[in-house]
């Protein structure tokens, strides 16, 4: 008897580890605190980590406003479904954005509700003029975040790349994905709207008060 004990015990000792150590890993995946963003060292650091996390989203959320405004006038035409490839790619930097921000416990700009407006107006205002106008929107709006994306990079790979190593990654892909969308404005002629430079100058600096406000506020 003590034999047969002893005997189930060595068989379905094992079998046990083996259950638990299965049910242990998701728990040591999942409790991970972060997905890209270090945990800060000091406040000094937490700011400036606040700082690009709350602006990168409300640039993404913006983009995503300007495409849906762009939609909702050309979407039934032909370069509906070039609209809908650039957005589609802009929701998904929405979402690693919102995902992200939510890890870190970082609140959004304040300025939302008005991005949410002035975004819409924008793209359905740009594309009242056209295919044209739209696209030289999106390569206004895409060089501004393409540039403020790389001084983002330039920063962090001063400060401490390897620390920054996953951020830096996200930032790079959305960057590439962003100038994606530049070239494709310009390749589907951008430059012939009338108007093409005043436009583009004056979408870009209503962007860059976008990028000094939303960091801020």
């Amino acid at each position: 008897m003590q034999r047969a004990a002893h005997t189930a015990v060595c068989v379905v000792a094992p079998a046990m580890i083996r259950r638990c150590l299965k049910c242990r890993v998701p728990l040591q995946v999942n409790s991970r605190a972060y997905s890209v963003v270090p945990t800060p060292r000091d406040s000094e650091e937490k700011d400036m980590l606040d700082r690009i996390l709350r602006v990168d989203h409300a640039g993404e959320y913006g983009a995503n406003r300007i495409y849906a405004g762009q939609m909702a006038v050309l979407g039934r035409s032909r370069t509906g479904p070039l609209i809908q490839q650039m957005w589609d790619q802009e929701k998904k930097h929405l979402q690693k954005f919102n995902e992200i921000l939510a890890e870190n416990r970082v609140r959004p700009t304040a300025l939302l509700p008005f991005w949410n407006v002035a975004g819409f107006v924008l793209g359905a205002s740009t594309a009242l003029l056209g295919k044209e106008g739209a696209m030289a929107c999106t390569v206004a709006v895409e060089e501004s975040i393409s540039e403020h994306y790389n001084s983002q990079i330039r920063a962090l790979m001063e400060k401490d790349p390897e620390r920054y190593t996953e951020l830096l990654q996200v930032i790079k892909e959305f960057r590439d994905e962003e100038m994606e969308h530049h070239d494709t404005g310009l390749e589907h002629d951008a430059e012939t709207v009338p108007g093409y430079w005043l436009l583009k100058n004056a979408i870009q600096l209503g962007c860059r008060a976008a990028i000094y406000v939303s960091e801020r506020v």
